[in-house]
């Protein structure tokens, strides 16, 4: 089939190798975010997908108004037959939608209709579940409710950071998606509807929700952490200091009071609700990550609190 990708960060990009390999689809453009303007000099950088494609050869596409009636009649002259999404970063309107005969097909990080949403692997991790995947589905207006094609599963691990799990689920995600446009091409797929029941929603995460919480039980602060590690990454204030915080470790030790601080010879503890946990990584601001024992003994960090 002839097909425009759709997608923006990292986690898009094995689909996307995956479709400009497979000898029976053809990749003819890509959709993705506008350049972003990072660094101190404001220098526009392009998508991780922008630059896979452009590797390749193969047109990119960045309209800031995608649901516009301009980039609607450029995506009709482009005449592609389906569209692949892969966590593009934007919503579609009907116009757009109606436009490829066999419709947009979203690859989810979830396994719908739990968690629906721009952030299904974070909220995952969030909540405690052992078992989540992902889901191939028709996309239509309303958010991810649209009807199923595919499924494959994956288990959470007790250490998963977001990141690990995302990367796991990019990976069979891919090859779910590859199988997916071949079913649609042979006829053989039909979309079935998601279930009524079981629906949970996964918004966005802020910078503020990324605040770690201490008034928490140990279990819940480690898995919190987790979830929002490496992106955006968790974070406390120390004083007048905000630090970031990668994964923590929950530890058998006496109880401290939430927030509590403890330096100990090799290692920095914080209370929780519960009992405490054992700080991995610390990274002060403008500075790079540090082992906590390390940037305590720097910071002549005796007795604090993190808020």
């Amino acid at each position: 089939m002839r097909l425009v990708f759709a997608g923006t960060p990292t986690p898009a990009l094995p689909s996307l190798r995956r479709l400009i390999a497979s000898p029976r689809h053809e990749v003819v453009a890509v959709l993705t975010r506008p350049d972003a303007v990072s660094g101190r000099r404001g220098k526009p950088t392009p998508s991780p997908v922008a630059a896979l494609a452009a590797e390749h050869g193969i047109p990119v596409l960045k309209p800031a108004r995608p649901n516009s009636a301009e980039f609607v009649a450029e995506l009709v002259e482009l005449g592609p037959e389906c569209c692949p999404v892969v966590a593009y970063g934007a919503l579609l309107g009907e116009p757009l939608l109606a436009v490829p005969p066999r419709g947009w097909v979203n690859l989810h990080f979830s396994v719908l209709p739990a968690w629906r949403g721009a952030a299904p692997v974070q909220a995952a991790i969030a909540a405690g579940d052992t078992v989540t995947g992902a889901t191939t589905f028709e996309i239509e207006p309303a958010l991810d409710s649209g009807p199923v094609y595919g499924v494959v599963t994956e288990t959470i691990r007790g250490d998963d950071t977001a990141g690990d799990l995302l990367e796991r689920l990019a990976e069979s995600g891919a090859g779910l998606l590859e199988a997916t446009l071949d079913g649609i091409a042979d006829g053989a797929l039909t979309a079935v509807p998601q279930a009524s029941e079981g629906v949970s929603l996964a918004p966005k995460i802020t910078v503020e929700s990324a605040r770690v919480r201490w008034t928490l039980p140990a279990h819940v602060v480690d898995r919190q952490i987790r979830s929002v590690t490496p992106n955006p990454g968790a974070w406390t204030m120390i004083g007048e200091l905000r630090v970031k915080l990668g994964a923590v470790s929950v530890v058998d030790a006496d109880a401290l009071q939430p927030g509590q601080i403890r330096v100990e010879r090799n290692r920095v503890l914080v209370g929780t609700s519960s009992q405490p946990v054992q700080l991995g990584s610390v990274q002060p601001p403008g500075k790079k990550p540090m082992a906590a024992a390390d940037w305590a003994r720097g910071a002549r960090l005796t007795e604090a609190t993190a808020t």
